[in-house]
This record gives structure tokens, C-alpha cells and sequence, in this order.
């Protein structure tokens, strides 16, 4: 199934290009295939490791630790710093983080949990790869997307093969849940993403992710009956907040920097 739907997201894109008579030549091939090691085969492959002895809630909250190693990261590499009120959303965001975690209870599931860590490292770095290759000139966030997900299905691939595994059956359910994942989740989802990125400082970017384990818990509330603790709860209501203060922080700074333009 990974390697399926790795595959069919490069091709998908690449035919996009094509009838939209774009060029289909890789460009910048290094860094590319640096983005598909982090973000396609290590990210989504340690993901899919992960859910095979953990929840999927729980997972998708450990993934989603990515946007504190973005501003990790962003601060030497890229020179992101955090100043003032921005401070607020993060360490509000950090506190949910931590509740939804519970790192005080001891699990028999932390393997599984250290995997969706490391993904979310991985996808942290993939983050900061693309800012780095926007400096390029001759960007192009659709062809790097394609290229990324080419790349980076070649050791999906070989995992597949080399690891003994029951053939899928291709039931209505499993197709429906592979054209999913192959053209919104990955193929529409990492090209937004990487406009995103372009467009915002990554550690912003990173904290507009946020949304996503709350998401991730309540449908794996409705889809496979599990259910958060209070603390899980409270995790979420302050993830919550720290996505409303930040986007009304990004609306200030929106406003103050349009009358200063105005005044100009």
C-alpha cells in the first residue's frame, strides 16, 4: 500500500504537469532527493511503522510534535526567532502537548511512539529543506513536490520487497482508503504544504499544524472507537487556543504591517 500510493503521488503530479505543459525536468536533484528521504520515505514510512502497534490517535499527536522541532531547528538555520507575544501560542501549544502525551504513565507502546517522534523530526527537517531550496532560483513547488515523492517511494519500495508481508486484499474499502491517501492526503495535502511553507515563516507554518492531532484523535474517536482521557481532553482544548491566539497575533501583524505599507 505504501508503495502504491507513493508511486501513484509522483505520477499524479507529473501528468499534471505535463497537460499543463510544464517542464517535468528535475531541477535541483540533491536537495530534492534529500526532501524525499525526510519527508516522503521517512516521514511516511515511519508513520505507517508506527500505527502498526500504536493508535492512531495517539500517533498522529507524536507526528505532530514536528512544529517545536521546526522552531528548533529554524532558529540556527534559518534565523526564525520567537519574540514577544509569539511566545504565547507556543508554549500554550507546548502545554496541551505535553498533557495529550502523558509522559509521566508508563506504556508498553513506546516504541511505537519513539517512531512517530523521530517522523515528526524527519518532517521538521523536510520543512527547512524547502525553505533552504526556495532560495533557489527557478523554484518550483509542484515539480519539487513530484520529485520529492519519486525519490523518496524508492526506499519504500525496497522495504516492501525485502519485508515478508500477507499480499493486500484490494477490498472497496482498502482502494477507497488508497485513492485517499494518494491524491488528498499526499498528493494535494504535501503540494498546499509546500506553498505554505513558501509563503510563511516555517515556524508559523509548523504551528498552523497543530489542528491536525485534534483532528487525528476525533476521528480515530469516530472510526475506530478510541476515546481520549481528561488529560487528552485538556491537551486539546489548549492546542486549540494556541491555533486562535496565533492566528489573531498573525492578524495583528497582518493589519500593523498594511497601515505602515498604507502610510508609506
Amino acid at each position: 500500500m505504501v508503495f502504491a500510493s507513493g508511486r501513484a503521488d509522483g505520477v499524479i503530479l507529473l501528468f499534471f504537469m505535463l497537460i499543463s505543459g510544464m517542464s517535468v525536468r528535475p531541477r535541483e536533484v540533491p536537495l530534492t532527493i534529500l526532501l524525499g528521504l525526510c519527508q516522503t520515505a521517512a516521514g511516511t514510512g515511519l508513520i505507517l511503522w508506527a500505527l502498526v502497534s500504536g493508535g492512531a490517535g495517539k500517533t498522529s499527536i507524536l507526528v505532530y510534535t514536528m512544529p517545536f522541532w521546526i522552531l528548533i531547528f529554524a532558529w540556527p538555520i534559518l534565523s526564525e526567532k520567537i519574540r514577544g507575544l509569539n511566545w504565547l501560542p507556543v508554549i500554550t501549544a507546548f502545554t496541551g502537548m505535553v498533557l495529550l502525551l502523558e509522559p509521566w504513565t508508563l506504556k508498553s507502546t513506546i516504541f511505537s511512539e519513539i517512531l512517530a517522534v523521530i517522523a515528526g523530526v524527519f518532517w521538521a527537517l523536510s520543512a527547512i529543506i524547502i525553505k533552504l531550496m526556495q532560495k533557489k532560483p527557478g523554484f518550483d513547488l509542484v515539480s519539487v513536490t513530484a520529485w520529492q515523492f519519486v525519490y523518496g517511494s524508492v526506499p519504500l519500495v525496497i522495504v516492501a520487497l525485502l519485508v515478508p508481508q500477507q499480499p493486500p486484499q484490494w477490498t472497496p474499502y482498502l482502494m477507497t482508503a488508497v485513492f485517499y491517501n494518494a491524491v488528498l492526503v499526499c498528493s494535494i495535502a504535501f503540494l498546499l504544504w509546500t506553498f505554505i511553507i513558501k509563503r510563511l515563516p516555517a515556524g508559523v507554518a509548523g504551528m498552523g499544524t497543530l489542528a491536525v492531532p485534534v483532528i487525528g484523535i476525533s476521528g480515530s474517536m469516530l472510526e475506530l472507537g478510541e476515546r481520549p482521557d481528561a488529560f487528552e481532553a485538556w491537551g486539546m482544548i489548549l492546542i486549540l487556543a494556541a491555533l486562535s491566539i496565533l492566528t489573531l497575533l498573525r492578524f495583528r501583524e497582518n493589519r500593523v504591517n498594511g497601515s505602515a505599507t498604507g502610510r508609506n
